[in-house]
């Protein structure tokens, strides 16, 4: 995945526009990821939790349900 990607989630009836910009940090990929045009989120391997997150600082704004919905298509997208 080189390029941005967008998609469309419904989590709980809500709609959520999601864009994701991969980039290279040491030698791994992570996510800079937008929701409904609000503020960016970084995704990335937590080697201590064993699974795809958001790591950010502000990262506990996103409700579970969109961070798990938005880690299950990041998943997709580089599989």
């Amino acid at each position: 995945m080189n390029n941005s990607e967008s998609f469309q989630l419904v989590v709980d009836g809500v709609p959520y526009l999601v864009n994701a910009i991969p980039f290279g940090f040491n030698d791994e990929v992570r996510f800079r990821v937008r929701c409904n045009r609000g503020e960016d989120h970084i995704f990335a391997w937590d080697h201590q939790n064993g699974r795809l997150m958001a790591i950010d600082d502000d990262s506990s704004v996103l409700p579970d349900g969109v961070e798990q919905a938005i880690v299950d298509k990041l998943r997709m997208l580089v599989a």
